[in-house]
């Protein structure tokens, strides 16, 4: 009967097919009407019975072999083709968006704070297709960022809601850049902060910082929504109010806590944005293309060089070089403090081409410390400006003089002809005091107010009353915010001919003067109170 048993090789699935194909040994099958069986690789030479042969399904199921019957005849089965299995492979996404949809991982919020969010963003397609066009120069990096750490794909879109990714906004509490950082945050990642730039600001040094912020809050909370809230509202302040749950028996999670209004509209503000990027045809929305390709290419400066001459070499606008490259303050690239800058792709290598080429000067700029304290004319006078051009080169406000170990930006000439230290790059700090002829003054803004309105009020200019605060002359006010302004000290005679004024008598009739005479001599056994009991 095994003569009639022709080898064959039939379909198998999975593990057995890979171990047929493997081995390259065929399969003896035998079966009848109802069961087939397969044997074993068997040794050269070594007989067999069919009784010997498990069914498939037994032997899958560890259960004992049928014997089969030896007068029933046994069909012989043909040999199937083995096809090579079909490799899926999965093409790179077409378009940022795609990528960015593909990396999205936090648990969804749905609730009325994230329909009410998407309800606005969605009437003001002008406001998307602005902040969307304007993140397509920093979004490939940000992702890249993201995915080489295995954080979830919303983080991106976070600057959308910091500051529309604009690494220039600057919040009344004097958080900066696109990611927002507070200035005492920023020092703790190591943002520098100081007269010549401001990393906060700066689109590689911020997207560490934040990523690196982020992933501390995450390892803290183990959770990306009470993580975000930290980041916006502190740290600190969500631990308190998870403290304060966890002794009520109630609930830790993000929508549990009681928090700030701002903080509660945080994460639906996120997820309304993601809603909008993950189906934007859902929300007839309408998303600028981004290609899924780096927008900059980072290039090392070697030498001090003047912004506009950058600029040129690379054949861009200094507003784009600018855009590029936040954190600059001043008219001057220092290769100590800032040794890379970043220019468009294409960009990049025409610089590199034409910097070879170029054979004049590289920088009309440097840096100068104050040796003591002096006003501004005075340390016009000794690096060869006017004053006017010293105020405007270093935003002085009026009325102050420089403080010793000051740090300013002068033009080059004579004996002031060097690229700046390190030390002066990374720590230069701009310190005033006021003249004598000023004086401290704090107020309290009102409803609506802005620098320009308070400093417009004051007679101030609103570039000085927004040194003076740390804050950007656009900025809006918070009701009841402090204001610190130096206000023109009163002259001394002025201030007793108002005094004097202030305690002269009003002039009476002799009958009115009579009687108040009369008056204070009846209650003149009266009880004087106290200035205590007065005030009271």
């Amino acid at each position: 009967m095994n003569s009639r048993i022709a080898p064959a090789l039939v379909r198998l699935r999975g593990g057995a097919r890979r171990l047929a194909l493997a081995l390259a040994i065929p399969a003896v099958l035998a079966g009848c009407a109802s069961t087939a069986t397969v044997s074993p690789p068997v040794p050269p030479g070594t007989v067999t019975t069919p009784s010997a042969v498990p069914s498939t399904d037994q032997a899958v199921a560890g259960r004992a072999p049928v014997r089969l019957s030896s007068d029933v005849p046994l069909s012989e089965l043909t040999v199937a083709r083995m096809d090579a299995p079909t490799v899926t492979t999965l093409a790179a996404p077409a378009d940022l968006w795609e990528r960015i949809r593909r990396g999205l991982a936090m648990n969804n919020l749905d609730d009325d704070l994230v329909r009410q969010h998407e309800q606005w963003y969605l009437s003001r397609p002008d406001y998307i297709q602005r902040m969307t066009e304007r993140s397509s120069r920093y979004l490939f990096h940000i992702v890249e960022e993201i995915e080489v750490r295995g954080m979830p794909m919303e983080l991106a879109l976070l600057p959308f809601i910091e500051s529309a990714f604009n690494p220039q906004a600057v919040s009344s509490a004097r958080a900066a850049g696109m990611w927002q950082f507070m200035p005492a945050t920023g020092a703790s990642f190591d943002l520098k902060q100081n007269a010549f730039r401001d990393d906060r600001r700066d689109v590689l040094a911020s997207t560490r910082a934040a990523l690196d912020y982020l992933e501390q809050l995450h390892a803290r909370f183990g959770d990306w929504h009470l993580a975000l809230a930290a980041y916006n509202w502190g740290q600190g302040n969500v631990n308190r109010a998870i403290t304060r749950n966890q002794r009520a028996g109630l609930p830790t999670g993000y929508a549990d806590l009681n928090m700030p209004a701002e903080t509660r509209h945080y994460v639906p503000k996120l997820q309304a944005v993601k809603n909008i990027v993950a189906n934007p045809a859902r929300y007839a929305a309408t998303l600028p293309d981004i290609g899924n390709h780096p927008f900059f290419d980072l290039v090392t400066v070697e030498r001090d060089m003047d912004v506009a001459l950058i600029a040129r070499l690379a054949e861009v606008e200094e507003s784009d070089f600018r855009a590029l490259n936040p954190s600059l303050k001043q008219p001057l690239v220092m290769a100590a403090g800032t040794p890379n800058v970043l220019l468009p792709w294409d960009n990049a290598v025409i610089f590199q081409r034409n910097l070879k080429l170029y054979d004049g000067p590289l920088a009309s700029w440097t840096a100068w410390v104050v040796p003591t304290t002096m006003t501004v004319a005075q340390a016009a006078k000794q690096v060869g400006v006017s004053e006017a051009e010293l105020r405007k080169a270093n935003a002085i406000p009026p009325r102050m003089r420089l403080r010793a170990g000051s740090s300013l930006i002068v033009p080059r000439n004579g004996k002031l002809d060097r690229d700046v230290p390190a030390h002066v790059a990374d720590n230069g700090m701009l310190s005033l005091q006021p003249e004598v002829t000023t004086r401290r003054m704090v107020v309290k803004a009102r409803r609506g107010d802005t620098v320009s309105r308070l400093a417009s009020r004051y007679g101030l200019s609103a570039a000085s009353v927004a040194e003076w605060n740390r804050l950007s002359a656009g900025s809006t006010l918070k009701t009841g915010q402090r204001v610190t302004l130096h206000l023109p000290q009163r002259a001394k005679a002025t201030t007793s001919a108002r005094s004097s004024k202030a305690v002269k008598p009003r002039a009476t009739s002799s009958k009115t003067a009579s009687t108040k005479k009369a008056t204070i001599k009846k209650s003149s056994t009266a009880k004087v109170p106290t200035k205590k009991s007065a005030r009271k």
